[in-house]
């Protein structure tokens, strides 16, 4: 009888709560550079080192299917959750070594400080490679592994930021938005050339007073913000409506909107549009928030 070896597999576990960018960074690259048959994503039911989730489990599931299952040499599978408790790591890389030759684990640098209290770590530590995905502010520290790899990845990671909404459809929204974004690959536009269409757009328009802030190394809801000022109400109104028209046919969607006669506030998940009167915007002057928020940022990153 012939002896055939096992799938060899890397395992990505953690809440989901929900899914984001740099998920999905982390698994195209694991899936690209880590040589294994199969990445094994397993939304946890709940994790060892938490008390609650935001989602429902079958909601995160739900969620890590839509993101991740049409990508190649990905599976999302629910064993943690089928399980209907808390379950350790160390249980799952058991019960997937039945299947398959577990090679690797998963984990962001901000593991590292609590990694030796996790459940049967001396076991783990000689049955895995541990695969360490770079996180800001989190240093590398390797001294208690014996084998690991390193990867750099500059997308930040961070569910709470996009829990700040509290709204499960607004989070299906951005999540069916990152799903296009990663099927479409390189005929996406970038960042750049999308925020050159909407000023462009609101200039044509006579829009006033056009700024852009770049907040990707912020702690922000949105990786870029545009504030313009509009002529009048009625302008204002008109302005967001020339956005709606300009972004068909585009990668981008409303996903969220705010409207008043003084004010709209147009959401693109990454881009956030601020269209203000003059009185509006001079009264609660959110250029001078964000500028303090990024030199706040600055300053603690330094320090």
């Amino acid at each position: 009888m012939v002896n055939q070896s096992k799938p060899i597999v890397a395992i990505f576990g953690g809440s989901f709560d929900p899914p984001h960018q740099g998920h999905q960074a982390i698994v195209q690259k694991i899936s690209n550079t880590l040589d294994i048959d199969t990445l094994i994503i397993v939304p946890a039911y709940l994790s060892p080192f938490k008390q609650s989730s935001c989602a429902l489990a079958t909601t995160r599931l739900k969620w890590c299917n839509t993101l991740f299952e049409r990508l190649p040499k990905v599976k999302v599978d629910d064993y943690e959750i089928q399980e209907g408790k808390s379950t350790t790591t160390v249980q799952s890389v058991k019960y997937f070594n039945m299947i398959y030759t577990v090679k690797y684990l998963i984990i962001g640098s901000d593991n590292l400080s609590t990694l030796t209290k996790w459940q049967d770590f001396v076991w783990l530590n000689t049955h895995i490679i541990w695969v360490i995905i770079t996180r800001q502010g989190y240093p590398i520290t390797t001294a208690r592994l014996q084998n690991w790899k390193i990867i750099t990845l500059d997308v930040p990671i961070s569910s709470s930021q996009i829990r700040s909404y509290q709204d499960i459809s607004y989070i299906d929204k951005k999540i069916q938005k990152s799903v296009h974004h990663v099927l479409q690959g390189d005929n996406y536009m970038s960042i750049e050339n999308r925020i050159e269409n909407i000023v462009k757009t609101l200039d044509d328009n006579k829009a006033e007073e056009i700024e852009v802030f770049n907040l990707e190394e912020a702690d922000y809801i949105a990786k870029h913000v545009i504030i313009t000022n509009s002529l009048n109400g009625k302008h204002t109104m008109a302005l967001a409506e020339h956005i709606k028209q300009a972004l068909k046919g585009t990668q981008d969607s409303i996903l969220a909107s705010d409207m008043s006669d003084e004010w709209v506030v147009l959401d693109l998940g990454d881009i956030l549009i601020h269209i203000m009167i003059p009185e509006y915007r001079q009264r609660y002057n959110l250029e001078n928030f964000l500028s303090e928020l990024l030199a706040d940022q600055k300053k603690a990153k330094q320090a």
